[in-house]
């Protein structure tokens, strides 16, 4: 296997042969230009990772192609070789990108070990620009699907306050896509090479939420032994997302008040102010308004997120994007279960659009991975939906015993969670204690 893609620049064809036989000994591929019009078009097809390049070239200026090639392939380090005694070109090509220079016929044994750390450092350039590309593409506005008019309405608002630096306040109900909206908005700002943090403000109290976002130092509480940063240090320049932050306490909203004004905060158990650099985007599925008016929550920091709001759709508020969403879900989750399952009946899809979503997308998933599990067949049909889908969908479900049909499905979904009662349990949407229940009045064997 190759440790990399190399091309050599030179119009000495014997200098050129004899660097590319003694790279290739060292398990590189090699690719070689005489100049500077045939390196670049060569640049365009293959993808190097280390160039080694002479100064002086038959059409053009080593030194000035660095900035040629750092401007159009950022990920590629160059090398450049220099003539005895014009150490000025090798530290001129330095400043335009170079990764370091060799002078040429003096330099020897320099060369191997500098190109193995160009190769290093190129490689792990490739690795975050292959990253970016997988995230961006997974959280840009293009990723979030449907054609309803609702959906397409946030969508454009987003899109419009993505590039500004204000504070955004996403309003929905649990599981209508808050988070895939910030994450797209954070893709769109001029923030998206810095860190994206997604804080569930819900799923801590008080006291562990405020050391969680700001940070302590040692000493601050009993089990405080070395100084921890917060979120917001986490996100140094990059975005904050404040999930249900309207499950947040009265006390710590104040504090949550001034890092918006002064873009600060006090560590637990510090009394020297930090600042910080983050765009805040807040979500809530709570009427702030309501929470307000029984004390809840405070006006003044309401009105400072709420600058630039964003209504998100429910599911059932745009049932003509369930066909799409559930596609969408059925190609992402059957080859993870080794399934080839190519498609849904009409029946299948519209029990799906006559269900009430109180989970929204996040339950429509489910459902799909759950009858991905059960079906025995390349398409997914009615008898593999849940129970309350199936009132009036299933032509033969009043021949089948619903206890046989419950205890075949509570088999199947117990089978493929490994045995896992909690997992399963979430798979079919029913309390951990009820699925117990069900275990002992079936008499499955669940161990």
């Amino acid at each position: 296997m190759s440790k990399g893609h190399i091309l050599i620049i030179d119009d000495e064809d014997q200098l050129r042969k004899l660097l590319s036989r003694l790279l290739a000994l060292e398990g590189y591929t090699l690719y070689e230009a005489a100049n500077v019009r045939s390196a670049l078009k060569l640049l365009e097809k293959e993808e190097i990772q280390v160039i080694l390049s002479d100064v002086k070239l038959p059409d053009g200026n080593g030194v000035e192609l660095v900035q040629q090639i750092r401007a159009r392939h950022p990920e590629t380090e160059t090398i450049v070789l220099t003539a005895y005694g014009n150490i000025a070109d090798g530290v001129q090509a330095i400043k335009n990108g170079a990764f370091d220079y060799i002078t040429k016929g003096d330099d020897n044994n320099r060369i191997l070990p500098l190109v193995s750390k160009a190769m290093d450092k190129a490689h792990l350039q490739f690795r975050i620009r292959d990253l970016e590309k997988k995230i961006g593409g997974k959280y840009n506005f293009g990723s979030i699907l449907g054609e309803s008019p609702e959906i397409q309405a946030a969508i454009a608002l987003a899109e419009k306050v993505a590039p500004s630096e204000m504070t955004v306040l996403l309003l929905g109900e649990t599981g209508a896509g808050k988070e895939v909206f910030a994450q797209a908005i954070h893709q769109g700002s001029q923030r998206r090479q810095q860190p994206f943090v997604a804080v569930n403000c819900s799923a801590f109290g008080k006291e562990i939420l405020e050391s969680e976002l700001f940070g302590h130092v040692a000493g601050a509480f009993t089990g405080a032994v070395k100084d921890k940063k917060g979120f917001f240090e986490e996100a140094r320049g990059g975005t904050i997302f404040l999930d249900e932050i309207g499950e947040m306490a009265i006390e710590l909203q104040a504090k949550m008040l001034r890092v918006l004004e002064t873009q600060e905060f006090y560590k637990v158990g510090e009394t020297k102010p930090t600042k910080t650099d983050v765009r805040i985007i807040a979500a809530t599925n709570r009427q702030l308004e309501q929470e307000i008016a029984s004390g809840h929550f405070r006006a003044d920091l309401y009105y400072r997120l709420s600058a630039f709001q964003i209504s998100l759709p429910s599911l059932n508020e745009r049932r003509k994007d369930i066909p799409v969403l559930a596609s969408w879900f059925l190609q992402q989750i059957s080859p993870k279960m080794n399934k080839r399952i190519t498609g849904i009946t009409p029946a299948f899809l519209q029990a799906l659009q006559q269900h009430s979503w109180k989970g929204n997308i996040r339950e429509l998933r489910n459902v799909i991975e759950r009858a991905a599990i059960l079906t025995d067949t390349d398409i997914l049909d009615t008898p593999v939906l849940p129970f309350d889908f199936q009132q009036g969908t299933a032509a033969d479900a009043s021949s089948l015993k619903l206890a046989d049909m419950e205890k075949a499905h509570i088999i199947r979904v117990l089978a493929h969670a490994k045995g896992n009662k909690t997992r399963a349990a979430e798979l079919m949407g029913i309390g951990l204690t009820t699925l117990y229940n069900k275990i002992k009045e079936y008499n499955i064997n669940a161990s």
